[in-house]
This record gives C-alpha cells, structure tokens and sequence, in this order.
C-alpha cells in the first residue's frame, strides 16, 4: 500500500507539471482560436532568459546573493516574455485576423523556429541550471504507518505547489477582475465582445503575456529539474495529450487531464511495465489521447461542437 501511494503521489506531482505547460495552450485557445504550437518554444526561451542573466547579473552587479539573482532574472525574463507577447500580436496575429486556423497553425510553427534560433543566437546553445534553490534529496514520511515510509522527492512537491498556486492565481484572475471577465466574454463570442466595446487586439497581447509567464514559471521548474537545453522545448508535446483529454477551452480540463496523465503514466509503469518490457510511461498518456480522440474529441471538459446546416 505504501509504495502504491508513493506512485500515486509521484504521478500526481508530475501532472501538475503536465497541466502547467498545457494552460499555456488553453489560455491562448480560448481567447483567440489559435493553437499555438510555439509554447514549447516559449517555455524553453523563457527558460533560456532565466538561466543566463541569472548567471550574468552576480557579473554586473558583483552581488553574489542567489535570492537577489533569481528575483532579478525572473523578472528580466517576465519582461522578455512580455515583449516577445506584444511582437507576436504585433507583427503576426494582427495581420491573420479572421483567416483560416491552419493559417495560423502554420504561423504559430514559424514562431516556435524563430524563438529557438533567437534563443540559441542570444543565450547560447549549452545546457544551462537553473537554481533557485529548491532541496533535491528525497525524504521518508509516514514511517510510522506504512514501513518504511513513503519516499517524496521534496522538489517535485515544491514545484507542485508553485504550479498550483499560479493555477489558483489564474483562477482568481479570471473570475474577479474586469480583464479577466472581458478574456472570458472574447472566449465565448468575438464579434459579440467587440459589439460592447471590448478590443480584441489588447485582450490578446493580454492573453498572450499571461501564456508568457505560465512559460516562464513552466521552464523554470522544468529548467531547475531537467536543466535548460533544447530539448526542453519538446516539453509542449507531452501537453498535447493533457489538452485533449481536459479540453482545448476548459482551465480546469488543462487541470484534471495533466493529473489523469500523470497518475496513469507512473502506475502504468509500474504495474503494467513489467509484463510488456517497460517503456509504456513513454507511450501511455498518447494512447490515453487516441482513445478519447475516438470516443470523446471534446475532451472530459471540452464544448461540444455542433454545425447546424
């Protein structure tokens, strides 16, 4: 029982993970029908901004202090991302307003390259840390209940709870203020929310600087984790499987499927692994995705789309 919770509990830590990088594609979704396949991109050039000056500001400033470096390049970064939201409406989304969504699609791959050969320009092309201090020895708990403890790796628990909290932030976000209320009314109908004074153009460089810090706090844990490489953008396609199974326009659905994933790769893993020769956790959460693609293509939360002729 023990060890079934400690997966259960690994599973639960890694889908949140999971569902932070696939907000990113929700909120952007919602607000503009664009599928940005860039998020990948995103996390991984936010990760990038992060790394670096964390590494150069200690060489300006002569302060060695790691709190101070960290909060100084996450907000140089946040910046960075802002920026790099404002071009891409700017210079992309303004001009394919209206067109068709494999326009976009094809738009939003153009960006992924673009951010990966200015990232790799800018910052480097090496693998970078990211340390932000966050305790990477595991620890036991429960010994007194289960023998031997539960083992809990305590980053993936911090990270968890930062993911969560910026999830619980959102929330509050666009349920109480007046942006998040007019991001909300532009998700349900465009023409509508532009008929009572709503502009579409700054409700999307809102959006998309919203995606852009999920980005950057996305490729800071994962850059603390796994640190900052080029691989890292691939991250967004382990999202893709989450978004399907959540919903492409449901906050909650990013939630619940990054958890479902999660969960469902470790104990598949484990318990079905043995018998198969291992590697399902590679596979698992894509065929999870092809199933409800054939039974349920909206996703557990996900509108229903139906054409009336």
């Amino acid at each position: 029982m023990g060890f079934f919770i400690e997966t259960l509990f690994s599973g639960l830590m890694a889908g949140m993970l999971y569902s932070l990088v696939a907000l990113g594609f929700v909120l952007i979704f919602k607000a503009s029908g664009v599928f940005n396949f860039a998020q990948g991109a995103m996390v991984l050039f936010a990760a990038l901004a992060m790394a670096r000056f964390a590494e150069w500001i200690p060489a300006w400033t002569g302060i060695t202090n790691l709190i101070f470096a960290n909060v100084a390049a996450f907000l140089i970064a946040g910046l960075i991302m802002f920026a790099v939201a404002w071009l891409i409406e700017r210079l992309v989304l303004r001009h394919l307003v209206n067109q068709e969504a494999t326009t976009l699609l094809m738009a939003t791959l153009g960006i992924t390259y673009f951010l990966e050969g200015l990232g790799q320009t800018i910052f480097g092309s090496d693998i970078y840390q990211i340390n932000i201090g966050m305790p990477k020895e595991p620890i036991f708990l429960f010994d007194g209940v289960f023998p031997g403890g539960i083992l809990v790796n305590q980053e993936d628990v911090i990270a968890a709870l930062i993911a969560a909290a910026l999830v619980a932030l959102l929330s509050l976000f666009f349920q109480k203020t007046s942006t998040g209320r007019a991001l909300r009314a532009v998700a349900d109908d465009h023409q509508a929310a532009q008929s009572i004074g709503i502009p579409l153009n700054r409700i999307w460089v809102i959006v998309w600087c919203v995606a852009g810090v999920v980005a950057l706090v996305a490729g800071m844990i994962w850059g603390s984790k796994l640190g900052v490489q080029f691989t890292l953008a691939t991250v967004a396609l382990r999202a893709l499987p989450v978004i399907i199974l959540g919903g492409l326009t449901s906050v909650p659905g990013a939630i619940v499927g990054g958890l479902i994933i999660g969960v469902g790769e470790k104990l598949s893993e484990v318990y079905l692994g043995p018998f198969v020769g291992g590697g399902i956790e590679i596979w698992f959460a894509y065929m999870l995705a092809l199933v409800f693609l054939l039974f349920r293509p909206q996703g557990l939360f996900g509108e229903k789309i139906i054409d009336r002729v």
